[in-house]
């Protein structure tokens, strides 16, 4: 109500990883940045996770919401989830309890495996994010907290800036919005190139979003796509870094 009409994105329970939640009872793990967490946990505890997508959909009747769901890997997983959420919608219209039926559905975009199936996940998904957090960590195979790979952990590798072309890219092309949120999306260096790629929303902390506006106002859709075309071009990290140095307008 708060809101007053403008829409509100809801993450589904992102737990694990470095995100432990001990009510959980979540046992530690060798890899847990690559174990149970997030969706893989919510499908397989339904009591959990529909008490969340119940909520939501109640929600949905007093403003706009749209529903994200965390670290889909396949999409089986992105399946699975729409079932339950679907599963839920039923129950509520047997109750007679008002909700939005046709609420949106995205994928957090944040694994190289998600990136791969990008084009047919696009078919599926109402929207898209980026999380650029772990599909940095992800896509360069780097602990981001380990100190000693830290300097492998950058948005700037070409490989990390290709997969977030192809996921704005294929959102794009199935006509569906794309959105990023994480570090990059209010990094003065990259939002241009973001912009070049297509993308045009950035999910920022409050604190940043007018540093954001401004430098978004700087740049014309043509000098971004230009200066994205010669980015996709480098082989190197320090490369992009020169050239986005040199292009820099703050």
């Amino acid at each position: 109500e708060c809101m007053q009409g403008r829409p509100l994105v809801i993450r589904t329970l992102d737990a694990g990883g470095d995100k432990p939640v001990e009510a959980l009872g979540l046992k530690e793990e060798s890899n847990p940045f690559l174990g149970y967490r997030a969706i893989r946990y919510c499908i397989q505890n339904p009591e959990v996770f529909t008490v969340q997508i119940r909520a939501i959909l109640r929600a949905s009747a007093f403003g706009p919401i749209k529903i994200l769901i965390p670290f889909i890997t396949c999409l089986e997983e992105f399946e699975e989830t729409k079932k339950l959420i679907d599963e839920e919608m039923i129950r509520l219209i047997m109750q007679d309890i008002p909700f939005d039926a046709r609420i949106p559905v995205g994928i957090m975009m944040e694994t190289p495996s998600a990136v791969m199936m990008a084009d047919i996940l696009a078919k599926y998904a109402d929207f898209f994010s980026i999380g650029t957090n772990d599909l940095t960590q992800y896509t360069m195979a780097v602990d981001r907290g380990n100190s000693k790979v830290s300097d492998l952990y950058s948005v700037y590798y070409p490989s990390v800036i290709r997969a977030m072309k192809r996921i704005i890219e294929e959102g794009n092309k199935n006509k569906i919005p794309v959105a990023m949120c994480g570090e990059a999306a209010s990094d003065p260096y990259l939002i241009p190139v973001l912009m070049g790629m297509g993308l045009r929303e950035f999910s920022v902390i409050p604190s940043e979003v007018l540093k954001v506006r401004g430098l978004i106002r700087k740049w014309t859709i043509p000098e971004a796509e230009a200066l994205c075309q010669e980015v996709m071009k480098q082989k190197r990290v320090e490369k992009v870094k020169e050239l986005l140095e040199k292009a820099k307008k703050i």
